[in-house]
């Protein structure tokens, strides 16, 4: 991890550029350049987080390819640990199961429950292939899509709520505004930030979030660092 000092240098860093003008907005965040930008114009729009930048360092990008295989990926890392989530997405890709929906839907319960699939994992995870291979759902789409539009057609597949959706757009479509206000990991690093009583509900986040609207995407990120960090430097949660 760096030191103090070299992570405060690249905050020092961030914060000689100027967003005036040139605020990156709604742009896709495809490259760890395109984070930068939206860091400078966020630790701008709201100086509480320039500390928490400091005690980060450089901010992940965290970007996955679109399809299958990636929205399986987040759906297994629901309420499990990261190691826990990492150990079952490598068994389901050893056994094939996540080369395309087809693949998935080719191998039965027992196969899919044996690589640790949990039986509600496994059912959302059905209805998302039958999806995909009817044209329901479009996964490559999705990304091409406003994320009102995009949330919409997610959460209308069973078992899909907004938190996947949200976290799919933000990682797999790059969406720069998006901020899933449900996750704990979130809500526990604001709470440590701001230094609030309580640690705020998905509404509180969300609300509280608006704030860095267009950046709510590179905000989440720097909070996901803040809370490895404040895990002992562990790697953040997803």
């Amino acid at each position: 991890m760096l030191g103090f000092d070299e992570n405060a240098k690249n905050v020092i860093a961030v914060l000689s550029g100027d967003c005036r003008g040139r605020c990156p907005s709604m742009t896709t965040i495809e490259t760890i350049d395109d984070v930068q930008r939206h860091l400078t114009c966020l630790l701008q729009l709201d100086t509480r987080l320039q500390s928490a930048a400091k005690l980060v360092g450089p901010v992940p990008l965290r970007r996955s390819p679109p399809g299958f295989e990636s929205l399986a990926s987040i759906i297994v890392s629901q309420q499990v640990s990261k190691a826990s989530a990492d150990a079952i997405t490598g068994r389901l890709i050893a056994i094939g199961a996540l080369a395309s929906p087809g693949s998935f839907q080719s191998l039965d319960d027992l196969t899919l429950l044996g690589a640790g699939l949990s039986r509600p994992k496994l059912r959302t995870l059905r209805f998302v292939a039958d999806a995909a291979c009817d044209g329901t759902l479009d996964l490559g789409e999705l990304c091409s899509m406003n994320a009102e539009s995009a949330m919409s057609a997610m959460t209308a597949i069973s078992g899909i709520g907004p938190w996947t959706a949200e976290v799919y757009l933000l990682f797999c479509a790059g969406h720069p505004d998006i901020f899933p206000s449900g996750d704990i990991a979130l809500q526990n690093a604001m709470q440590a930030i701001f230094s609030l009583q309580e640690r705020p509900t998905a509404k509180q986040a969300a609300q509280f979030a608006k704030d860095w609207s267009p950046h709510r995407g590179t905000a989440a990120r720097l909070l996901w660092a803040y809370y490895g960090v404040m895990r002992g430097g562990l790697k953040s949660p997803l």
